[in-house]
């Protein structure tokens, strides 16, 4: 009987579970797992290290790294690129097609883990533990007062599944939701009570504003300083979702300034732009900052998810299948042409 000669798969990220790992085992998979220096992630590894490590691998399943044409032309047995994760701004998604491969993000893997993210910054500052804690380590007792968040108005830009999450974690506030997107489903406001509103209503009227929109060119830098401006004194900014949504710069005069009460932050703009280091240093010292190293959606239980759905993606390219429609951002399969 001849045997399925085997299928390398590379994994560039860390966290990746044994369930998953059985799965691309027992669909004729090997499975290597990069090796990262601590407090290092694949975003952070030279291209001919990517190189090297991919140069016969038939599947990747990366996380921040970018996946440039230079790379792909340069990787000819690669098949199939699925991010553990939803975003894919650090994807050539016109090169994955013109390179005959397949990539894919991990949809529905991890919402639930960043909508309870987004709910624990929200009340984290408004009880401000951070600074309640600071206090007591330097010996100071005295009770730092904060405010709730049941009964407050809790705007959300972008309405897409981590949005909706956020939207039942609030109903158990009884909260009012306010919501903005450029495609709102009145049917879905109607029974969740979600009332949808243009951005400068949600900034002038939230208490807490939490970003869950994607990065596109229309929503970079969508947190200015003229948005900050139109927020309350006592409102909270929450970004859970990318870090070029928000002005950094201007937020952290903002904060400075008191024009708004605080701020919660996973994703930062020096993660991508090294020029706004001394601005996430400034922002991580202030007491009315909540953050965190971009772990919104890492959680045992998300990591589980997503690991899994990614391992599936990468298995059905492989077997010559196609993955969810959702996953699927990108398909060259069949493409003999360099341009689309």
């Amino acid at each position: 009987m001849t045997q399925r000669p085997s299928r390398k798969v590379l994994v560039t990220q860390r966290f990746f579970d044994e369930q998953s790992l059985a799965y691309l085992r027992s669909n004729g998979c090997e499975v290597h797992i990069a090796e990262l220096a601590d407090g290092q992630g694949d975003g952070d590894l030279e291209q001919d290290r990517l190189l090297e490590l991919l140069a016969d691998a038939d599947g990747w399943i990366v996380g921040h790294a970018w996946v440039t044409a230079e790379l792909l032309t340069r990787l000819p047995r690669l098949q199939a690129i699925a991010r553990r994760g939803v975003g894919y701004e650090r994807v050539d998604v016109h090169a994955v097609r013109s390179s005959g491969k397949v990539a894919t993000i991990a949809v529905g893997g991890n919402d639930a883990s960043v909508a309870d993210h987004a709910i624990a910054m929200m009340l984290a500052l408004g009880r401000r533990l951070g600074d309640s804690k600071a206090r007591m380590v330097n010996g100071g007792w005295a009770i730092a007062l904060g405010s709730e968040l049941y009964g407050k108005t809790v705007g959300i830009i972008g309405m897409g599944r981590i949005g909706r999450g956020v939207v039942r974690r609030a109903a158990g506030f009884d909260a009012k939701v306010l919501a903005h997107t450029t495609r709102p489903d009145w049917e879905y406001g109607m029974e969740a009570g979600v009332r949808y509103v243009d951005l400068d209503t949600l900034l002038a009227e939230s208490d807490y504003v939490t970003l869950h929109a994607p990065l596109l060119e229309g929503t970079r830098l969508l947190i200015d300083a003229a948005a900050l401006a139109r927020m309350k004194p006592t409102a909270y900014l929450i970004n859970t979702a990318r870090g070029g949504l928000v002005d950094d710069r201007a937020l952290l005069e903002a904060l400075l300034d008191g024009v708004i009460a605080g701020a919660g932050l996973d994703v930062f703009l020096s993660e991508t732009d090294p020029a706004y280091r001394a601005t996430t240093e400034a922002l991580l010292a202030l007491p009315n900052v909540v953050a965190t190293p971009h772990s919104g959606a890492s959680t045992r239980e998300g990591l589980q998810r997503t690991n899994l759905i990614a391992a599936q993606c990468v298995v059905a390219v492989l077997n010559g299948e196609t993955p969810p429609s959702s996953c699927v951002i990108a398909d060259g399969r069949g493409n003999s042409s360099t341009e689309e």
